[in-house]
């Protein structure tokens, strides 16, 4: 336990030295963007900006810290319209739908961002909002900040890298030295547009969060550029307030998502550092998780709460497939698919031996004896994953109690746990 309690401490300085850097960095960042505010009031400068400080303390690695810049537009004014095959990039990923942003009334401040999309299905041509007219014209007034800004000695030298402006991204990257460490920041522009809250067909709402979590986080929808023509919908806000709403609740939630995103860093990673799993993965593991068991008793140590995401990561390792959480149809594993192989046996060997992998141990042992030569336990987890049925709390219970991790003393969940098993070992081919 003492060796525990040294190593959190030594962990929450590390992470509150993390945020000093950021807030260093935050500070010239907003001294940018508030010049670019003054000379043009379109671009808003959002001072809330506590929940890209929150991602950034729980991320383990030096991974980019995205800054969404709101558009001041009337979402009254805005249509949004399905976007052409044609003008959707390669890649985009298949469940997050590509789209025109059309300003639908005449006489508006957005003539210099818009152009004529031919063609559309709802009528000959429509002058819709271009990404590739906003993101260049911010990139203009970004470089006219820094010069600025170093003119009136705001900046010291060294302060802020422009390079990656030049590249052709959806983003604008600038180099920020908070303090000895460099931050990225991912400078994106947002159109938001009310809406009615998510609802999540086939699913409970809210279960496993606090009440109105969903609702709260949802309200509003997000629109960044997906091409110079088509926008694409973005969950990365909505997602980190849901994270947020999850920090609120009783257990170590959030540690658990550090610690193994400090395993993904250290000791996960693929040959070169690319692929392989990205902390917004196990960002969602986090938010499944959450959901699929929502009881405080799954959430009272901090064992418990690691294999709560151990064995709903270990499932869509083996099925290839992580569904992402406000839109499961899309799956987050496509595209820059990591070696499922290699990272499900990294994965495997933290579950079946953890104290080999971490600077301390957890209060008990951990009995996964039985766990590493059970072909049982390893045909229960190459269930098919199109069988929905299998995304469930009986099955994820299931693998919990092989792990002898399980410890629920609810009597109907314990039962269902039963009956889904007794279902599943008669279609495993039992070992004679």
């Amino acid at each position: 336990a003492m060796a525990a309690n040294t190593s959190f401490w030594h962990s929450y300085l590390g992470v509150i030295e993390r945020l000093e850097h950021f807030q260093r960095a935050e500070d010239i960042l907003l001294t940018l963007l508030e010049d670019v505010h003054s000379r043009e009031p379109r671009f808003l400068v959002d001072y809330a900006r506590n929940l890209e400080a929150f991602e950034f303390a729980l991320c383990a690695s030096e991974d980019a810290v995205t800054v969404e810049l709101p558009l001041r537009i009337d979402s009254d004014t805005l249509k949004v319209l399905p976007c052409q095959s044609r003008d959707i990039p390669a890649g985009h990923p298949p469940g997050l739908s590509a789209c025109y942003l059309e300003v639908s009334s005449p006489g508006t401040d957005l003539e210099d961002w818009t152009s004529v999309m031919g063609g559309v299905e709802h009528g000959s041509g429509v002058w819709c909002l271009a990404p590739g007219k906003v993101l260049q014209h911010l990139k203009e007034l970004l470089v006219s900040a820094i010069v600025h800004c170093r003119r009136c000695f705001l900046l010291q030298p060294g302060d802020i890298s422009a390079e990656n402006l030049q590249e052709d991204a959806m983003e604008l990257s600038l180099l920020i030295r908070g303090g000895w460490k460099t931050i990225r920041f991912d400078i994106v522009p947002v159109v938001r547009i009310q809406q009615e809250p998510l609802q999540l067909q086939g699913r409970q709402s809210d279960r496993g969060f606090p009440e109105g979590s969903l609702r709260k986080a949802t309200g509003e929808a997000h629109f960044v550029p997906a091409s110079s023509h088509c926008w694409r919908s973005s969950t990365h806000l909505p997602i980190l307030k849901l994270l947020w709403a999850v920090d609120t609740m009783k257990g170590p939630r959030l540690d658990s998502l550090r610690l193994l995103d400090q395993l993904r860093a250290q000791d996960w990673a693929e040959e070169g550092g690319k692929g392989g799993l990205t902390f917004n993965c196990l960002k969602m593991v986090l938010l499944w998780s959450t959901e699929l068991f929502p009881s405080p008793e799954d959430w009272q140590d901090l064992e418990g709460s690691i294999y709560r995401l151990l064995v709903i990561l270990l499932y869509c390792l083996v099925t290839q497939h992580l569904p992402h959480f406000l839109n499961p149809e899309e799956n987050l594993f496509q595209g820059a698919a990591p070696d499922f192989a290699s990272l499900y046996h990294k994965v495997e060997s933290f579950a079946q031996d953890p104290q080999h992998f971490l600077h301390f141990h957890f209060g008990l042992p951990v009995h996964t004896d039985s766990w590493q030569d059970d072909p049982t336990t390893r045909a229960i987890l190459q269930l098919p994953a199109g069988d929905r049925s299998y995304w469930d709390t009986a099955y994820f219970d299931i693998l919990l109690s092989q792990f002898q991790v399980y410890g629920i003393e609810d009597g109907a969940r314990r039962s269902a746990m039963a009956q889904l098993l007794s279902k599943i070992q008669q279609k495993i081919p039992q070992k004679s």
